[in-house]
């Protein structure tokens, strides 16, 4: 049996290393500091390696990462933490092989954060829809640089701290180089920090600016409450959660008229806050227009709705009016979670793996954006409002947070069943990622949850007021109306295209740099360590 060599072993465990520190930099822990520095330790590992070295090492940090961050995937079923972390490594390999491929291209570290950004964007597109949730970006929100997400969007954030991680590792390798000229080893640190001093004068700048001062729109958010200790069958008493939501509507008027305080125009409940469709089931519609009654005031439902065939389902957001049998405005979510609410190829995995029943009908993606046109009872301007809805996993999906301020919401608003994971990471990260939107658009955003981490973040990322986990509650918040659309909300698209092409030119010129520096070397001059093999 061979022996691996302990230098060997020795790389692996930096390597895992390294994706530890840089998971770490995500909520809940968020050790920031430590971000950049795990970036850059990967490069000043595989820069010199074989590209199949340098995939494996990628793959063990990406073991790290991805461990640190979503461990908590195993509450839907235990087996699922592991398979979604061995698959999401392959991302990490992928940008590890493709970081040692430019590694002797000029400008290679401009190069090496396209490939990162380019492995992040694939991430969150394929397969099945993708997963972003584990992204640089997410990082910088309590950073001097969370205010770049305003004005190169979450992908333009995360390719910024990708390439000060590959400046930090150029400025390593320059200075444990005994032969690099000194010119070369101030310019790649004079880089960094001119790189970083930038960034973050212009993030300081942006989230230290006023947050707006409300007053437009007065919105009451109804956190009903779940027993999260359920786990994945937290939701399971759909009636009562329905109940827990009445009730806690009704406690909130009560508390408003008690105090005199002005009345809300309109209430937020969170998604899943029915699971049973209130338009054709006469208990539940009696629960939401009772609801509606007694407030005296428009809800933005979250339910779970029938069809559109038969056996199918949809989580819909239902702006239901006063006074109306039904609602006059619905948004079905886009971006669904597979093997949570929609099980691909489910004929034939079925057969193999009957377990996946527990996840019910299957679940039909809404097409249209999240954009409710609201009508209040108010008799002025805010009369009516452009709400754009974003329902829980959605936030990390670029795309669909950025057409609502593109097709025009004033309001954004979070919609959002975060029972099954109480007590894990996931809520904590999900509330960060919330922040780093609201960043982005330069919106506040209000947050409904069933359970869990409810609130109001202004524009700036800064928070106003955040609930507990495991608790019933109603917070009621003065709300700016916003307009237009952020030079981050554009820019991002086109930095997570333009990133990803770079990184594959560069990879494809760094092959053929490497084939042509095989060809050009006589096979007795090469070492038998030799690296530039493809």
């Amino acid at each position: 049996m061979r022996r691996i060599p302990t230098p060997d072993l020795a790389r692996a465990a930096v390597a895992v290393a390294a994706g530890v520190a840089t998971g770490l930099g995500q909520a809940p822990a968020g050790w920031w500091p430590l971000v950049i520095p795990g970036v850059a330790a990967l490069t000043v590992l595989v820069r010199d390696r074989r590209p199949r070295t340098a995939a494996g090492l990628g793959y063990l940090y990406g073991l790290g990462l991805f461990t640190t961050t979503i461990w908590w995937v195993y509450v839907v079923a235990w087996p699922a933490a592991p398979v979604l972390i061995a698959f999401m490594a392959c991302w990490a390999m992928l940008t590890g092989w493709g970081i040692r491929m430019v590694a002797r291209l000029p400008l290679a570290p401009l190069w090496a954060a396209c490939v990162w950004s380019a492995a992040e964007v694939a991430a969150a597109h394929i397969p099945l829809g993708g997963f972003g949730w584990v992204r640089l970006a997410w990082t910088a929100v309590d950073t001097p640089l969370a205010g770049t997400l305003r004005w190169i969007g979450a992908t333009g954030t995360s390719l910024l701290i990708a390439l000060a991680g590959q400046l930090l590792a150029a400025a390593i390798s320059l200075g444990a180089a005994p032969r690099a000229p000194r010119r070369a080893r101030i310019a790649a640190v004079a880089t960094l920090v001119g790189v970083l001093s930038i960034a973050s004068g212009v993030g300081e700048w942006t989230t230290r600016r006023p947050d707006p001062a409300g007053g437009d729109v007065r919105v009451t958010v109804v956190q009903g409450g779940v027993d999260g200790t359920a786990g994945s069958y937290a939701m399971g008493y759909a009636r009562s959660v329905t109940d827990n939501h009445l009730s806690e509507t009704i406690a909130a008027v009560a508390h408003q008229r008690a105090t005199g305080a002005p009345a809300p125009d309109m209430i937020l409940w969170p998604e899943n806050s029915t699971d049973i469709d209130p338009v054709l089931d006469a208990q539940t519609h009696e629960l939401v227009t009772t609801a509606i009654a007694v407030a005296g005031r428009p809800i933005l439902v979250g339910a779970v709705t029938e069809g559109p065939g038969a056996d199918e389902r949809q989580t819909t957001a239902m702006w239901w009016p006063v006074d109306s049998q039904g609602p006059d405005g619905v948004y079905h979510k886009r971006n669904l979670v597979p093997f949570g609410e929609w099980v691909p190829w489910r004929d034939a995995l079925l057969k193999v793996l009957p377990i996946l029943q527990h996840v019910g009908r299957q679940s039909v993606p809404g097409t249209a954006p999240g954009v409710l046109t609201a009508r209040t009872d108010r008799t002025d301007s805010n009369s009516t409002v452009r709400i754009g809805d974003v329902i829980c996993f959605e936030l990390a999906y670029d795309g669909t947070v950025h057409d609502t301020v593109r097709h025009g919401a004033q309001l954004l608003m979070v919609q959002s069943n975060n029972a099954t994971y109480t007590g894990t990471a996931q809520p904590d990260q999900q509330w960060q990622i919330t922040r780093a939107r609201a960043i982005e658009s330069g919106r506040q955003i209000t947050v409904a949850t069933t359970s869990s981490l409810s609130g109001l973040i202004q524009p700036s990322g800064r928070v106003v007021d955040r609930t507990r986990e495991s608790t019933h509650d109603y917070r009621t918040y003065e709300l700016s109306l916003g307009d237009g659309v952020s030079a981050g909300v554009r820019a991002a698209p086109v930095i997570g295209w333009s990133s990803t092409a770079l990184a594959g030119l560069a990879v494809l010129a760094g092959a053929v740099m490497a084939l042509r520096r095989r060809r050009r070397a006589p096979s007795s001059a090469r070492p038998p360590g030799a690296t530039d093999n493809v």
